[in-house]
């Protein structure tokens, strides 16, 4: 593919462990709740140090090593929720500046800090983005804009802190993650969007079994 300069910034990177939030009268355990951090902290191949994912099954591993949301997104989440949000507000690691999911391409390239990562899949909105700010609209909003954030898989581990600059290195597909958001989400009968989506071999093996792969 030609090439393309895209750049972003981290401007603020959180870890967290495991909490609770009631959900539908009882307390369910998540990881969602996460605070930023000062220094560089260590990227491994599943997570950063001294995070906790607590559904393995939707959260973390290989494939879900790093949650990402853009910034952008703040003020239209705030004017939902009707109330200032943090950073790590979403269960995100790297709340980000610059790059968005009309811009991000499924496979695109890294370089994140001294760590290379590669983005593998949307970050799936689940109901506890809702249990945790009490708006049953949020998760649904996030699926039907197109902007709930992406994952990253590590290509090679590192350290990484606020204020280091996301690059891109390498693009192999034309497959936006907004793309994959809507075939998923809002044209679910769009059977050649999502075969185009499935054919990219980057995107998380999960996803790609959704899609009918």
């Amino acid at each position: 593919m030609p090439p393309v300069e895209l750049s972003g910034r981290v401007v603020s990177l959180q870890v967290g462990q495991a909490d609770t939030v009631p959900f539908r009268g009882r307390e369910v355990r998540t990881g969602i709740f996460k605070t930023p951090v000062e220094g560089p902290v260590a990227l491994g191949a599943e997570s950063f140090a001294n995070d906790v994912q607590v559904d393995r099954r939707y959260h973390g591993g290989q494939e879900k090593a790093v949650c990402v949301h853009p910034t952008e997104h703040w003020p239209a989440w705030e004017e939902l929720v009707g109330e200032p949000l943090p950073f790590g507000a979403f269960g995100e690691n790297l709340s980000t500046s610059g790059l968005l999911e009309t811009t991000v391409h499924v496979g695109d390239t890294f370089t994140l800090g001294s760590a290379v990562v590669q983005v593998s899949q949307p970050r799936g909105p689940c109901f506890k983005l809702a249990a945790r700010w009490r708006r049953r609209r949020l998760p649904a909003a996030m699926a039907r804009e197109g902007r709930s954030g992406w994952y990253f898989r590590v290509l090679e581990t590192g350290e990484v802190r606020a204020g280091d600059e996301l690059r891109l290195t390498g693009r192999v597909s034309d497959v936006p993650i907004a793309e994959v958001m809507r075939v998923t989400y809002v044209d679910r009968a769009d059977g050649e969007g999502r075969a185009r989506v499935a054919a990219v071999p980057e995107l998380a093996g999960e996803w790609r079994d959704a899609m009918g792969a």
